[in-house]
């Protein structure tokens, strides 16, 4: 890690970046559970959706970001993105010396510990789900759960189309999820960071008796525990005036300010395009 005064490392940025817009619920909590700290976002916006490229191009992409996020002297990388997380984030670790974590292996933690059946779903992205990462993690932990997935691509442009709440979400939810419905899993896992914003149609279609696992919350909490356990959690909050968030992004900076909005009431004035091929 860089030689840096205490001070000054403990007032360094958070990164984190997604395929798109999806991270933004990862930021949300982040934003929640550690308003102290500084964080720089970034959305691949014009290369997104992540979900149905190979392992190779996604591992590409995300070492880009990394080397951007770099550049902006962060201490720490959050990948909020399911399908990044399963592809690149081994590579990732090995190269890097800050900490950085990813959004499935929290969310696999806490579904392995609050399943009662073992019997546990997954809905995510073709990309993540072929990968099977949220079975591997889940099955170290608990080897007899038997996890399910099922793969929605079309959560993803319902979400960022704003129909949270609509009738066609609802039916599309009702055609995905009622396979799983009869597997009788107890336990569901939002394996794809959009997928929180429909949390109430997935829950409306399961019915109560199932769990449903949000990544994005466990994420942020993993986050902060890591900051202390590093030494580099800032208790202090940021002196008035500092820009505390910065966000980035490769393309279609107004339709993502306008969609940030939606999700974090902070009032994001603005997202600076940048040339991520150039990293």
């Amino acid at each position: 890690m860089k030689t840096v005064q205490d001070k000054n490392l403990l007032e360094m940025p958070i990164g984190v970046f997604d395929s798109g817009m999806g991270g933004l619920t990862v930021m949300r909590e982040i934003m929640r559970q550690i308003p102290n700290e500084k964080v720089i976002y970034f959305g691949d916006t014009a290369r997104v959706p992540y979900g149905s490229k190979s392992k190779e191009t996604v591992t590409r992409f995300s070492r880009q970001i990394v080397r951007f996020l770099q550049s902006k002297q962060v201490k720490a990388i959050v990948v909020a993105c399911n399908t990044a997380s399963a592809y690149a984030l081994n590579d990732l670790e090995r190269e890097i010396d800050i900490p950085i974590i990813g959004v499935v292996k929290p969310g696999a933690k806490v579904a392995a510990e609050v399943t009662r059946n073992g019997q546990v779903g997954v809905i995510a992205t073709e990309g993540t789900i072929s990968s099977n990462i949220y079975t591997t993690y889940i099955r170290q932990l608990r080897p007899e759960v038997q996890v399910t997935g099922k793969a929605c691509p079309l959560f993803v442009p319902l979400v960022e189309e704003g129909l949270w709440q609509d009738p066609v979400t609802d039916e599309i939810a009702k055609r995905y999820l009622s396979s799983l419905i009869d597997t009788g899993i107890d336990t569901l896992i939002l394996g794809c960071t959009h997928y929180p914003l429909i949390r109430s149609t997935v829950a409306k279609v399961m019915g109560d008796h199932v769990t449903l696992v949000n990544p994005a919350y466990e994420t942020a909490r993993e986050l902060k525990e890591l900051l202390m356990e590093k030494g580099l959690f800032n208790p202090v909050p940021p002196q008035l005036g500092t820009n505390k968030y910065e966000f980035f992004v490769s393309d279609g900076a107004e339709k993502f300010v306008h969609f940030a909005n939606s999700i974090i009431k902070y009032g994001i004035l603005g997202a600076k395009v940048i040339q991520i091929e150039d990293y």
